[in-house]
């Protein structure tokens, strides 16, 4: 079999006439799903909140309030708590439509301007947490996978179970203990050094913000920030990045196309990287995505040891004060955030796997 005949099987695939067709229906299911399981979440999310045994003028107004009926009577109103259940889910459709998240318990502001300003500082950190940990965990995972049952597989193995199996929180206040408190290597807390004035408002990264500011004394305080609470959120996605991609390249090599392109005498390297890698490119890009979600949560504990300022400690104090308002739209915008970062896996891994699209 030829190079050419070995590299035509995925474009074979992509050319036809229903080729279009079939992109076209694919992107229309994602989207049908993706909008079905927003309303699922929607519902999960306010059911919740509403059967949280807690009545919420309880928790927000003083006793000498709670002892005025006029007071707590309005509070309720001001909230829409006096209505039906099923009429108070529809009056949170209809502000979600219109972009309303309600108003926060606690700060009496909207739960979308929360939000807004809160967001930036979790995306930075998640995205550079990701980053870090696909670097580390698909390289190590095609190491792995090319030397096989050798050293360095069986140390991407203990990497792994490492990563997998040591639980965010401890991975967090060890290295805060270890890196800043002892050894002082590391910035500790916040985003900025307390001596700075953060850059400018444009995205919110202020990383980027920093940049585009041309300040690169808080550009490198940013980064030097990031470090810490971004390492500890990676190695506990890293290991599940290594394993997927180890399995996944495996499989790739032991394939009839990479069988071929070996017959061939094809150099080794360009028969891992072009045909094994880019057939394990779809699970890589699918665990990526999944562990994107996972370090949204995570950041919850990360945020609250490493004082971040981010939606992480936002949700923790919106959930021990019982915000309920704030506690849904987190949950939606994370759902939001979530389901976009799927549908941009799946098209992608539509595009480097044309299989995908036409099952």
């Amino acid at each position: 079999m030829t190079t050419t005949s070995v590299d035509s099987v995925g474009a074979s695939v992509d050319s036809g006439p229903g080729a279009a067709n079939g992109f076209t229906r694919f992107v229309v299911r994602r989207v049908a799903t993706s909008l079905v399981t927003l309303v699922g979440i929607t519902l999960v999310s306010f059911g919740i909140s509403v059967l949280v045994p807690v009545r919420a003028e309880t928790v927000n107004l003083s006793q000498q309030a709670q002892a005025n009926p006029e007071v707590v009577e309005a509070f309720r109103e001001k909230f829409g708590l006096q209505l039906p259940i099923w009429e108070q889910y529809l009056r949170y459709l209809g502000g979600l439509l219109r972009g309303d998240l309600g108003i926060s318990q606690q700060t009496g502001n909207p739960v979308g301007q929360d939000l807004a300003n809160y967001a930036p500082a979790t995306l930075e950190l998640v995205i550079f947490a990701t980053v870090m940990s696909l670097i580390a965990g698909v390289g190590f995972g095609i190491i792995a996978s090319a030397c096989r049952n050798r050293w360095p597989d069986h140390v991407a193995r203990v990497v792994s179970l490492i990563g997998v199996s040591l639980p965010t929180y401890w991975l967090a206040l060890v290295g805060s203990t270890v890196l800043f408190r002892q050894l002082g290597w590391l910035p500790g807390s916040g985003r900025l050094d307390a001596v700075m004035i953060p850059p400018p408002r444009i995205t919110g990264f202020y990383t980027v913000d920093s940049l585009l500011a041309g300040d690169l004394p808080a550009f490198a305080s940013a980064v030097s920030h990031l470090i810490l609470p971004a390492s500890v959120l990676a190695v506990s996605t890293l290991g599940m990045i290594l394993r997927f991609t180890r399995s996944s390249v495996i499989d790739g090599l032991n394939t009839d196309a990479v069988k071929a392109a070996r017959a061939k005498g094809l150099p080794a390297h360009r028969v891992l990287i072009r045909y094994a890698v880019r057939m394990a490119s779809s699970p890589i890009i699918t665990v990526a995505a999944l562990s994107f979600g996972f370090l949204l949560a995570a950041t919850v504990y990360v945020e609250q040891i490493f004082s971040w300022g981010g939606m992480g400690q936002y949700a923790y104090r919106a959930s021990t004060n019982l915000d309920l308002s704030a506690i849904t739209g987190i949950a939606v915008v994370v759902a939001v955030i979530f389901l976009v970062v799927n549908f941009t896996a799946d098209m992608l891994a539509a595009v480097f796997d044309p299989r995908i699209r036409l099952q």
